[in-house]
């Protein structure tokens, strides 16, 4: 397998954990440094393919399910490489009047996005750190086409446990929480750290080596992303049955996935 060309600043000796997700999911914009990275994590758990390919699924089903609702706007926070059945493609093919804006920090992930997208209009990249939700938020390209006003689906999937806490992931979270009209959704899917501590401290182990951290964290952790949100089944995180994010048994609980709703 070649390697794709790295683009300027860009590091192709360093791990980067959006193109080891890349890997997972059969991708083709990685380098072998990642895919080295990526199997010694497959090596500890070998789910993890399978686990990246459902999560593909969750974050469709539940965009579909909110263009359902009437959903018409949508941010996808440290959204990753494009890849298939992207955020813009299942909302549009249910509504076609919705508009999408993706977010990231990493120039790989951006220059993807920017050449997959052919409607700037309706959709938008961004390069930006979501850290920092008013440097986000106050962005031209997101205030061109979000009304925050209106109702916004906010996706943070597999985003939170790339941040550790000294970054104030929970802090972050309730100002975009704030920004956003009643009627408003936040989906989170997020590793977990209940199930198994053992597994999961050997995988963060090796992303010391990656440019981000590895941080899975408890239901309760988890949860509390969500503020006062009024939690939404089926992915509601107090059904106990409906806790784990994936639907294969065998791959239970080794992560959260939630949708609230703003009031």
């Amino acid at each position: 397998m070649s390697d794709p060309i790295a683009p300027t600043g860009v590091n192709p000796n360093v791990p980067n954990a959006a193109r080891m997700y890349d890997y997972y999911l059969g991708g083709k914009d990685n380098f072998a440094v990642d895919r080295e990275m990526g199997d010694l994590v497959l090596g500890i758990f070998p789910q993890m393919r399978e686990i990246a390919l459902q999560s593909r699924e969750a974050i469709r089903e539940i965009v579909e399910h909110l263009a359902a609702q009437g959903v018409r706007q949508f941010l996808d926070l440290g959204s990753g490489m494009p890849t298939r059945e992207n955020v813009h493609e299942i909302a549009m093919r249910v509504a076609p009047d919705s508009r999408v804006v993706y977010v990231d920090h990493d120039e790989v992930v951006c220059a993807h996005g920017r050449a997959l997208l052919a409607e700037p209009e309706r959709v938008a990249m961004v390069h930006a750190d979501v850290r920092d939700p008013r440097a986000v938020l106050d962005r031209p390209e997101v205030r061109g086409l979000i009304d925050f006003d209106r109702p916004v689906g906010v996706l943070m999937m597999f985003l939170l446990h790339l941040i550790p806490d000294e970054d104030k992931p929970h802090d972050f979270v309730a100002e975009y929480r704030d920004a956003l009209a009643p009627g408003s959704y936040l989906a989170v899917a997020h590793a977990g750290s209940d199930a198994r501590p053992e597994t999961m401290a050997r995988i963060s182990k090796l992303y010391e080596q990656a440019n981000s951290p590895f941080r899975p964290r408890s239901r309760d952790e988890v949860a509390a992303f969500f503020g006062d949100f009024e939690l939404i089944a089926p992915w509601d995180l107090n059904i106990p049955e409906d806790l784990p994010m994936f639907m294969d048994e065998d791959l239970a609980k080794t992560g959260y996935c939630g949708l609230g709703r703003k009031r």
